[in-house]
């Protein structure tokens, strides 16, 4: 959410707190990376256990840290207040992505996580503006959806044999291997190494994706001015219904799950989001740059949620979905300064010759990754039928 609303954020402080811009592009970045830094540090605890303790924790300091910010106008406190409600979203989003883990079918419930996470995004875009651009809109919708949902975080699933439901029915099948059975000497070992490599790739490719992916956000109103002449008023009607292609498309990925094929629709997607995103550094004509922009934006939101049902599968605990969306907030602190750097440097077509290089690139470490982690789940499958086939051959004999 934060991320998000960045550009509000941004416009508040320079407004009722007389900061430069660049000044309020600091603070965001602040906020967004104490996120990622709290997400990838409670990644492991919320893998493992307490991921409930870790979300109530975060979300009420996220609700008081953000509260701070709308409510007290001292420049010193409010700085401090974004910060600390960023630190408490890391482990918000850590235990998040951990108990996606736990949900049966990883493609459809990464689709329907898309979907809750666009739907809010919609509507608070919707209702800042609508009550005014300022620190209690931006920050105080923040603070009251923090607190709200620290209500509900009991809800989520947690590690595996607490009364919880696993995905598949509350059997191991789609849980990694490790997690199901102690490990085989050798053959094992050398699975564990694999999932760890493809885990730690997955993680550093996602942050680099990051980059590609909001430097274009961030300068697309900006490209949009300067080379299809497009106003205000247009670039606000874009990026809404760019959010709402995202909302449709997720709510068809949620509903779809596993039928569509995770490495095949991922290789489309990403070849698709980098062959549009150059696109939009060729466009000159307005309806076709809101259009390209639109279609853009709805084909990351996919991919987005594809890369996390990726993350999902490689481990059923949670640990790799869990540190997700940190090394994403790390990209994604520094999307801005690079693509606003590169478009001054070097012009808008080689910036997005560059952002489209991004999505080609890493598209062969992303199908490797996804490739081990349908392996995994395959592996796992077969393991947890054996009790079950051992079982009914007891009984013929």
């Amino acid at each position: 959410m934060a991320a998000n609303l960045v550009p509000f954020m941004i416009i508040a402080l320079v407004d009722q707190h007389g900061l430069t811009p660049t000044e309020a592009g600091t603070v965001m970045t602040a906020c967004l990376l104490s996120t990622a830094i709290s997400c990838l540090l409670t990644s492991r605890w919320t893998a493992l256990s307490g991921r409930r303790t870790v979300a109530r924790i975060g979300l009420l300091l996220s609700a008081a840290g953000f509260g701070i910010a709308a409510l007290v106008p001292v420049t010193p406190l409010a700085i401090a207040g974004i910060i600390l409600g960023g630190l408490g979203g890391g482990g918000a989003i850590s235990s998040s992505g951990a108990a996606l883990a736990a949900l049966r079918n990883p493609n459809r419930m990464s689709g329907i996580s898309g979907l809750a996470n666009r739907a809010i995004v919609t509507v608070v875009l919707a209702l800042i503006p609508l009550l005014g651009v300022g620190m209690l809109s931006a920050f105080g919708l923040l603070a009251i959806l923090a607190l709200a949902f620290a209500a509900t975080a009991g809800w989520m699933p947690d590690t595996a044999g607490d009364g919880s439901v696993p995905r598949n029915g509350g059997s191991d099948v789609g849980r990694s291997p490790e997690a199901v059975k102690p490990p085989v000497p050798g053959q094992a070992a050398g699975a564990s190494r694999r999932v760890m490599i493809a885990g730690v790739s997955l993680l550093t490719c996602f942050g680099l994706w990051a980059v590609g992916e909001d430097s274009l956000w961030a300068v697309a109103g900006s490209m949009g001015a300067a080379h299809a002449g497009i106003g205000d008023q247009e670039i606000g009607l874009m990026l809404s219904i760019s959010t709402a292609g995202g909302l449709v498309f997720g709510a068809v990925v949620s509903y779809a799950g596993e039928r569509l094929g995770r490495t095949p629709t991922l290789i489309v997607l990403l070849l698709l989001g980098g062959g549009l995103k150059f696109a939009a550094g060729l466009t000159n004509d307005p309806f076709w740059y809101m259009l390209v922009i639109i279609a853009w934006n709805t084909v990351y939101a996919l991919a987005f949620m594809y890369v996390v049902s990726v993350a999902v599968a490689l481990d059923a605990r949670g640990f790799w979905s869990a540190a997700l969306s940190g090394t994403y907030l790390i990209g994604s602190a520094f999307a801005p300064l690079f693509g606003t750097f590169v478009a001054e440097a070097l012009g808008y077509v080689p910036l997005t010759a560059i952002l489209s290089a991004f999505s080609f690139i890493l598209l062969v470490p992303f199908v490797l990754v996804s490739r081990v982690a349908a392996s995994v789940e395959a592996r796992a499958r077969a393991e947890a039928q054996e009790p079950a086939i051992n079982v009914h051959h007891a009984a013929a004999v």
